[in-house]
């Protein structure tokens, strides 16, 4: 017997983006559609690479979702027994029917960790970077979803369809279609489309690439929609925007995002430091730390304005009279869509190149394609 889809839509995140994102879709719905004809969405939070600390209690709080689930997805190492299928043969045929046998177990092995949610119930199913878990589970288990950009523009610099499948790069799409294995970002066979901000971005384009621009979803936001965009990420406002007044006439702020790369935590003290002799010297500086960026940037650089609390970027373009001088990051895409910010330079991935191992995050050029500061 079929199952009957009783339910209208999920969402699947796995960083404070994604559900920025996810709010910004419901917003949408809201105003487009009847109230009457309204149903409420649901959403998950995997914990699997985020913490999303108390950020599920503010959602349910604000109404926009029906259900708020915490997803418990399990990284590939969790189950050891995998190890052997990931290992290089450097054996064409062996390495192929390692990738089949892994593909399928990874995705069997989660089923005892996905059975709070019944995701056969839903009309439509969202997942934000389906190289996860939940995009094997869901081919897995035959279960048709739309794929969702992870980041603003983060296919253009980084195409995990791409790079990690860079050599036979056709045969194995093929596979991917008929579910063999799975190659992400639209490729899965149980993948409906993609949707992503900018179609000319990406280096390889996919038939199923869906261009749906974020701008205007943020554009088209009532005041009381952003009013609870900021009550949602956002526990303390008032301290927040104390913190970005200017404390005297004229006083200009630099703002430097940082990344969670280097892995390597001292080099990543170094990127900052240097980062910010180079860049923002002369003005009042302010870290937005990255969610995975754990360092203590209050201690690494007294006298800084380091944002607390872990939310998009994106949600300080809905603070009246908020401007900043100039913003600086490595490759961080969120700065294209700072609309309070007057100068934005953006370093790119060769920057880190006297910190680390450049084959560590070349990733493009190991493939051939130019990286975006080039």
């Amino acid at each position: 017997m079929k199952k009957i889809k009783d339910k209208s839509r999920i969402y699947v995140c796995h960083t404070y983006y994604h559900v920025y994102v996810s709010v910004l879709k419901e917003m949408k719905l809201v105003r487009d559609t009847i109230p009457t004809e309204y149903k409420k969405a649901d959403i998950a939070l995997s914990a699997m690479s985020t913490d999303f600390e108390n950020l599920g209690e503010r959602i349910k709080r604000s109404g926009i979702f029906d259900n708020v689930y915490a997803l418990d997805e399990k990284r590939e190492d969790f189950f050891p027994q995998l190890a052997k299928y990931r290992k290089n043969y450097h054996n064409i045929l062996r390495h192929a029917v390692n990738r089949i046998i892994f593909t399928k177990l990874l995705a069997k092995y989660q089923e005892p960790y996905m059975a709070e949610i019944d995701f056969k119930a839903y009309e439509d199913i969202y997942v934000f970077c389906d190289a996860d878990p939940i995009g094997y589970y869901l081919n897995y288990k035959h279960i048709y979803y739309h794929a969702v950009e992870d980041g603003l523009d983060c296919l253009k610099n980084y195409d995990d369809a791409y790079v990690d499948n860079y050599g036979h790069t056709r045969l194995k799409l093929l596979f991917s279609r008929l579910n063999l294995i799975l190659v992400t970002n639209g490729w899965g066979k149980y993948c409906l489309d993609m949707e992503i901000n900018d179609r000319s971005k990406p280096h390889m384009d996919c038939p199923r690439f869906v261009e749906v621009p974020r701008k205007p979803l943020e554009q088209a936001l009532t005041a009381e929609q952003k009013k609870l965009m900021i009550e949602i990420f956002i526990e303390d406002a008032d301290s927040l925007i104390k913190q970005l007044r200017p404390r005297f006439k004229g006083e200009e702020y630099a703002i430097f995002l940082t990344e969670p790369h280097p892995w390597d935590e001292e080099a990543r003290k170094r990127v900052c430091i240097d980062v910010l002799e180079k860049y923002c010297k002369g003005y009042r500086v302010i870290i937005k730390p990255h969610p995975r960026d754990l360092i203590d940037y209050e201690k690494l650089c007294p006298g800084v304005v380091v944002l607390k609390g872990r939310f998009p970027v994106e949600v300080l373009n809905f603070f009246e009279g908020l401007h900043v001088k100039r913003a600086v990051s490595i490759i961080t895409t969120a700065m294209d869509n700072m609309d309070f910010v007057e100068e934005k330079i953006n370093l790119g991935a060769s920057f880190w190149d006297a910190y680390e191992d450049p084959e560590k995050h070349a990733f493009n050029k190991k493939v051939g394609l130019s990286l975006e500061d080039e």
